[in-house]
């Protein structure tokens, strides 16, 4: 369980309130929940969970493969010059049309080679724009928050000037429907509710359908992509530094400064605010992916920039007990790679949810010491005359703003990064192995689980029948490692070949009143029935979603693995069980075997790319479905990115180089590279398909 370390925690609470439930049962893990982190027993270990939450995060938010980085073309312009530094104007394009904007701050005088800041706002509405009214300020003096009545005025502007004044480049961009970044609406980045009937198509989809979900298509992702070009759009400046960037931001600002330090190497020092947490871990509709927070959640994103210099701080909100929760598990990490002095931790619990001037004057003097400013410490503000919004603002005249709130315009950047990244698949495609290493990965992140890591499978018998010719057992297969339990019935013919079959459809165990199961027996084959979770009798239509009355997949799938992906876990635990453990007196069988029909072909699919030989031989039929044809996200089929990744066809294409037969593709089946058609055999007839595919398994 060390690679799983928050569902460690999950388990322990299983094995001591629910001892005979599949924990499974329970209701879906919620934003809310807790998320603890277990330090690594080594360096090896922490390698090796360290690659699948760095790649976990980039398939969520879209970004597995890289998409396309198109030309910035920036627009740097209406240059103000103040005391000790300067403040541009900046627009640029992260992808075709998608504008990011923002404020420019740099020395007067840089000398050399200077460090570069990255800072992304968080939840402030029109944060980089807006000043504070005299009351909110004389507050915050009053509380020790702030020192200066005009610099008390705008946490961000300060931020910004004093850092410029300390020799560093600084890039403050809005967030996606704040200040000047107006193309996709604040009641969709930031309080969307209600599904939108005319963005769930199956073309020209719109964000938050099921559609962009299957895509990994989200607020989030596309705010971490505009984090990335940010970044790039910083070291293109020919002063900054490469070795000393840097990024900050506090809120939702600080869940995008985690991201970003976690998955781009080029960031050397982060300092994330009031967001590190075991607790509350972002309950905006921004800050949350589906896939992104399964088994992990923002402490292990913190660690993930180990063992770099990384600061972060306590107010009194979900933040204030990560002294005692999370900070010293952090502090473990780091010392296990010799860098226990590169993490710190502000204590602020007295303070409110903000980025203070406290709190800013500890970034500053982190800030100093790790990038070797040489500046006396602490490092102290100094006051400034802020600038107004007509002062900021990127848009006028002679640079007009692009649409505001433009529906098509959301739609339009979906489906090029869709057309990006399939443009991508599809150009190496003829490469089987350069596709396996794209699509298999990404398969282990949706999913969440492979054969290797499938756990310790044990069987209970229940009930022993003799049926004359055949013995039947029921009983439960019991994941010890998951706390999972599958109801089966083990089928044994007397003259059993060592050959074991398993049988699944969407009836689960009792399609084994199947005629077909009568022929296999015959043959001296052992045939296994087993209802998939939530299956018995009839399958489950609709999934299971969380309590948040917000209709977003991301709030039910980010800390949840979806029922399809739960039940392929089931389908690997039963592979699993046959291949390591005795049946009651009979051995392991020497064969293994499956079948699947109805809904459950896709999932065998699905199962047999992760496990490999493990399964001798797979028949599969899919009846044409596809990911990106649901059209709602509670629909036991839905499964989260599953649809970025060449869809159905791409996970088939996975089950190369084992043998695999297919129904249900039609008399030309999409699969990716011709040598593959020479390992998979086609059903081009409806008609006797059953008999057709068990002929097929017994050869």
């Amino acid at each position: 369980m060390k690679h799983f370390p928050l569902l460690t925690a999950a388990l322990l609470s299983f094995s001591a309130f629910c001892p005979a439930e599949d924990i499974r049962l329970q209701p879906p893990k919620e934003l809310n929940g807790y998320f603890p982190f277990i330090p690594p027993s080594s360096l090896h270990e922490w390698d090796t969970r360290k690659d699948f939450v760095r790649r976990q995060i980039l398939v969520a938010e879209g970004l597995w493969p890289t998409p396309t980085k198109t030309p910035l073309n920036p627009v740097i312009h209406g240059k103000i010059e103040r005391d000790g530094y300067t403040v541009e104007k900046v627009y640029f394009e992260s992808a075709p049309g998608f504008f990011v904007t923002g404020s420019l701050y740099r020395p007067t005088n840089p000398k050399g080679k200077v460090p570069g800041i990255l800072f992304a706002h968080g939840h402030w509405q029109d944060a980089r724009l807006t000043l504070n009214p005299d009351v909110k300020v004389r507050q915050e003096i009053a509380i020790g928050a702030e020192r200066f009545e005009n610099g008390g005025r705008s946490i961000f502007q300060s931020l910004c000037v004093q850092l410029a004044r300390m020799g560093c480049v600084v890039w403050q961009w809005d967030m996606l429907s704040d200040s000047d970044s107006l193309q996709i609406p604040r009641e969709i980045v930031h309080t969307f509710s209600k599904q939108r009937p005319e963005m769930n198509t199956a073309e020209n989809w719109g964000l938050y359908s099921p559609q962009a979900e299957a895509h990994a298509q989200s607020i989030m992702g596309l705010q971490t992509w505009n984090a990335v070009r940010s970044l790039d759009f910083l070291l293109s400046l020919p002063e900054v530094d490469p070795e000393r960037t840097a990024i900050t931001g506090a809120s939702g600002g600080g869940t995008q400064t985690m991201l970003l330090a976690a998955i781009d190497e080029r960031i050397k020092l982060s300092f994330p605010c009031v967001m590190v947490s075991t607790s509350m871990q972002g309950g905006c509709t921004c800050e949350n992916a589906s896939l992104l927070r399964v088994n992990t959640g923002n402490i292990e994103f913190a660690g993930l920039f180990a063992p770099k210099p990384q600061g972060m701080n306590t107010a009194n909100d979900w933040t204030k007990e990560l002294s005692s929760k999370g900070f010293p598990e952090l502090q473990k990490l780091y010392e296990i790679q010799g860098a226990k002095d590169k993490v710190f931790l502000l204590r602020g619990e007295h303070f409110m949810h903000n980025y203070n001037g406290v709190t800013r004057s500890a970034f500053y003097t982190f800030l100093n010491k790790h990038f070797k400013l040489g500046l006396p410490s602490p490092v102290i503000e100094k006051d400034y005359e802020p600038l107004t919004r007509e002062q900021l603002t990127v848009w006028n005249e002679a640079h007009p703003a692009p649409r505001a709130a433009d529906p098509d315009f959301e739609r339009s950047l979906l489906k090029w990064f869709t057309t990006d990244s399939n443009r991508q698949l599809l150009s190496i495609a003829a490469n089987p192995q350069e596709l396996q290493n794209v699509l298999r990965p990404a398969l282990e992140v949706i999913i969440g689980r492979t054969y290797e890591n499938a756990g310790t499978v044990e069987w209970r018998l229940e009930n022993k029948r003799d049926l004359g010719n055949t013995l039947e057992m029921t009983g439960t297969l019991l994941n010890k490692t998951y706390a999972e339990e599958l109801p089966v019935i083990f089928l044994f013919p007397k003259n059993w070949n060592g050959h074991a079959i398993v049988w699944l459809d969407d009836n689960g165990k009792s399609s084994l009143k199947n005629p077909e199961i009568q022929h296999l027996l015959s043959t001296g084959a052992a045939v296994l029935g087993v209802d998939l979770l939530r299956q018995g009798g009839k399958a489950s239509v609709q999934a299971p979603t969380s309590k948040n009355p917000r209709e977003f997949a991301g709030f039910t799938y980010g800390y949840n693995h979806a029922l399809f992906a739960q039940r392929t876990h089931d389908v690997l635990s039963v592979v699993r069980f046959l291949r390591t453990a005795k049946i009651g007196n009979h051995p392991s069988p020497s064969r293994v075997s499956i079948a699947a029909w109805g809904n459950t072909g896709p999932i065998l699919a699905a199962a047999r790319a992760l496990a490999g030989g493990a399964i001798d031989r797979a028949a599969c039929d899919t009846n044409g479905f596809r990911f990106g044809k649901i059209l709602d996200y509670r629909d036991s089929m839905f499964l989260p990115a599953a649809a970025k990744y060449l869809d159905l066809p791409g996970i088939l294409t996975l089950n190369a180089p084992h043998p695999l037969w297919i129904a249900g593709e039609g008399e030309t089946p999409q699969v990716f590279g011709a040598q593959f058609t020479e390992l998979f055999s086609f059903a081009k007839t409806a008609d006797k398909k059953q008999s057709s595919a068990v002929e097929w398994l017994l050869k």
